[in-house]
């Protein structure tokens, strides 16, 4: 190959090197070009998703607010349904004065405001007088005019007044269940973008609306209390009713809920604005007030308006006589006194063939009303359940609707059992003491001369936390069948005692080693035991659940399901769930289970599971309570 052919070659293949790199600089352009444009495709698209993530984070933080701003809404009204007594105990007392007018300067209705105020004047006179009108017209003025009560709630009176002994009567509307929200916070949930409010606990639920109840009736009697600035009021009976529908007949109605009677220099040495609304009301001033408001639990108010102007009179000079030194005549004429100033008419009955009746009474109220037989027993010791017995007997052979056992002492748990879900009623000393005062009469018994109040008998709301170590033991069930939950406090299949047997008219045992709580952290009922304090020769613990007669009379087991018990300790921790079997159809008493102490002292859950159809009653008899 000459030099010419190699000089070509070169050339050619310098050309192929040339547009090689040319070709690769284009490739590489194109290429550099496409990554550019990928990462801003890239940087766009992040662009974008920063901005849509910005936006979708925008849009939960709203949700989030907007669900934080319902809970508030919740939380701000219990706030107020909580604190409504104490901000009432600061307003201003309705005064007649400020049903005074000004009259204008020189203006034509100069004369039209004088003879208003003249009219006031007037007012005043017979409010001073006591003309029973005008004090139920100044007096549902004073609870119209105050404007602390919170919106929706309802502000119906009907009111009555007794210038005999000075007392107010008056049926008082409160707000139904569904004022208590009923739910306890708005959660916002992203994955269903939506919103979902959280169910308040029912205990939770049923315990603030006690309270409400509790405080509308504390209000009005403050408010009625305070606009008295003439004397007028020696006393109030207030009943707080819902107009709802009865649950024992379906149909509307005035349910109460709520009653007291109360004395003004009692109420005078309250300071509302420190109280628990639920102790004052019921402890304090020894009220009534509906265990389970939320399923209209009707209480018994002990006077209504009308009955007012039915010969209601004052009985006793300067002194509180002694019931236990009276004259067994004069103490049965006390206690027909008693009746008829209830609004009932009442005699008493010849000394001889008297057939087991020492006061006959008869009930003119057209539905809840009939023939009354009253039995009087002057006694200190503590009466038999023979005498509950034969009480009932008397009532059957006599017809009556109902018969009343009235005592200067005191009744023993078989007495009760016994009473309970029949025609009777039991009136201990305590409790005879504390009507006669509020009814303007008068009575002592033994000591000093003055008011004896009575201990509260019921269900304790909290647990006594000064008392050492303890369980609560908390009983939950499906359905509405109502029920009392008690215990026993055996060796063996006996109970110790009577007053081992803690139920609703015995909530303790003698030592304080068991009692009742009520319900209590979301449970329908506790107990509180005490297990290292039980009596040594003690060896079980028996729970047993029985129906309500009173509160409805047809109800069986048939509807108690889905039990359990929670086992917790002193400071509310839960420690166990313990089972517990269905009720029957049929049976009306049911034993849920029992500790049973060990050897080494330990004390174990026993399930139970036997029923009884004689509710209560046949269940405590077996255990060895005298209920005969």
């Amino acid at each position: 190959m000459d030099g010419r052919s190699g000089g070509l070659i070169g050339e050619w293949a310098e050309a192929q090197r040339q547009r090689q790199r040319q070709r690769e600089a284009r490739l590489r352009l194109e290429w550099e070009r496409e990554r550019d444009a990928a990462r801003e495709q890239r940087a766009r698209e992040r662009d974008m998703a920063r901005m849509q993530r910005g936006r979708q984070a925008e849009y939960r933080r709203w949700r989030e607010a907007e669900a934080l701003r319902l809970t508030d809404e919740l939380e701000s009204r219990v706030e107020v349904l909580s604190g409504f007594l104490a901000a009432g105990c600061a307003a201003p007392a309705f005064r007649a004065a400020s049903l005074m007018r000004v009259e204008p300067a020189g203006g034509a209705r100069g004369g039209e405001v004088r003879a208003h105020n003249g009219r006031v004047v007037e007012m005043i006179a017979a409010l001073r007088e006591g003309d029973p009108a005008t004090v139920v017209e100044y007096f549902s003025a004073a609870l119209y005019a105050s404007g602390v009560w919170p919106d929706g709630f309802p502000r119906q009176v009907v009111a009555s007044f007794d210038p005999t002994v000075r007392q107010l009567v008056l049926n008082w509307q409160l707000p139904p269940y569904g004022v208590v929200p009923e739910a306890r916070l708005v959660r916002y949930f992203v994955g269903s973008d939506q919103e979902r409010e959280i169910p308040r606990p029912m205990g939770q639920r049923r315990s603030l609306y006690r309270s409400v109840l509790a405080q509308c009736v504390l209000l009005a009697l403050r408010d009625l209390f305070a606009a008295d600035e003439f004397g007028v009021l020696a006393s109030v009976a207030l009943n707080g009713f819902v107009d709802d529908f009865d649950p024992a007949t379906g149909l509307r109605a005035e349910v109460f809920l709520a009653t007291v009677m109360v004395e003004a220099e009692v109420f005078a040495r309250l300071r509302l604005e420190s109280v628990g609304p639920v102790d004052c009301l019921v402890d304090g001033l020894r009220g009534q007030l509906a265990v389970r408001p939320d399923q209209r639990t009707a209480v018994r108010p002990v006077r209504f308006p009308d009955q007012v102007g039915s010969g209601v009179v004052s009985r006793g000079g300067e002194g509180e006589p002694d019931l236990l030194a009276m004259d067994p005549v004069e103490f049965e004429g006390l206690v027909a006194e008693l009746f008829r100033v209830r609004g009932m008419q009442a005699v008493t009955t010849q000394r001889s063939h008297d057939g087991g009746v020492d006061v006959d009474a008869v009930d003119p109220d057209p539905i809840r009303g009939g023939k009354i037989v009253v039995q009087v027993k002057r006694y200190r010791n503590t009466v038999p359940p023979s005498a509950v017995r034969e009480l009932f007997g008397t009532v059957q052979a006599a017809g009556a609707n109902k018969g009343v056992l009235v005592t200067t002492s005191g009744f023993g748990p078989g007495s009760y059992t016994f009473a309970s879900g029949k025609p009777l009623s039991l009136v201990a000393g305590p409790e005879l003491v504390d009507l006669l005062h509020r009814c303007g009469l008068r009575g002592r018994l033994g000591g000093e001369a003055g008011v004896a109040f009575p201990q509260r008998v019921g269900v304790a709301e909290e647990p006594d936390a000064g008392s050492g170590e303890y369980n609560v033991v908390g009983m939950s069930w499906a359905g509405s069948v109502p029920l009392d939950v008690c215990a026993l406090v055996c060796v063996g299949g006996r109970v110790l005692s009577d007053s081992h047997f803690v139920f609703f008219n015995n909530v303790e045992t003698p030592d304080g080693s068991v009692r009742m709580l009520g319900d209590f952290a979301g449970d329908r009922a506790a107990i509180r035991v005490a297990f290292d304090e039980l009596p040594e020769e003690a060896d079980r613990l028996v729970l047993v659940a029985a129906v309500d007669p009173e509160a409805d009379p047809q109800a069986d087991l048939d509807g108690f399901t889905g039990a359990g018990i929670r086992l917790r300790d002193a400071e509310g921790v839960e420690l166990d769930q313990l089972p517990v079997s269905d009720g029957r159809p049929g049976e009306t008493a049911l034993v849920l289970g029992s500790f049973r102490r060990r050897s080494s002292g330990d004390w174990n859950f026993v399930v139970g599971g036997k029923g009884y159809a004689g509710g209560l009653e046949a269940l405590v008899r077996e255990f060895g309570i005298d209920v005969d």
